[in-house]
């Protein structure tokens, strides 16, 4: 399976390393986006070598393909976002595609797939679950976030999911058109 991992700003960003693992365990094709946010804490090399593959950074990069690189990466059975933060989950809502991820969310025709990642504030807000909601109504499976401690030292519903339970709800997921071994 090709699968697009779009990696977005959060503290979170280091739980998708585990994600790709996962992901390629299973015999899948991992490409990953990431956002400017989501390279200040894990370096695109980091993705590199896990996933085996270039990873996606800039919109405006000479393509790898002849096509541009949006479109290219938006060839894929499915998209995940995970991490997914409050301002990539509103990007998405209201169809905003201002850098390579977001551009490759509109493009697409994949199932996306979105974990988000946050404090429980920015969680719990009204815009975000408006948000949510817009997506979900269009499709969009959102893996929701677990409750617990939560890098900013409060406690609450925000955390990033287990990467385990992602990658076989992506799985299971996609699996409709694909037979695949499970996450493990």
């Amino acid at each position: 399976m090709r699968i697009v991992l779009g990696v977005t700003g959060s503290i979170a960003a280091y739980k998708a390393c585990e994600l790709v693992r996962l992901f390629v365990r299973r015999g899948d094709d991992v490409h990953v986006v990431m956002t400017a946010s989501a390279q200040r804490f894990v370096t695109p090399l980091t993705f590199q070598t896990l996933s085996r593959n270039p990873v996606g950074t800039d919109q405006f990069e000479a393509p790898v393909e002849w096509r541009p690189e949006h479109i290219a990466f938006a060839e894929a059975d499915a998209v995940v976002v995970a991490p997914a933060t409050a301002n990539v989950i509103a990007k998405m809502a209201n169809g905003l595609a201002d850098d390579l991820l977001t551009a490759t969310l509109l493009a697409t025709r994949a199932r996306v797939f979105v974990a988000p990642a946050m404090n429980d504030g920015m969680w719990a807000n009204p815009a975000t679950q408006s948000n949510l909601a817009t997506l979900k109504g269009r499709g969009v499976t959102l893996i929701e976030p677990e409750e617990g401690e939560l890098a900013c030292g409060t406690s609450g519903k925000g955390r990033f999911a287990d990467p385990e339970t992602i990658c076989r709800t992506v799985a299971d997921g996609i699996s409709q058109k694909h037979e695949q071994n499970a996450c493990t």
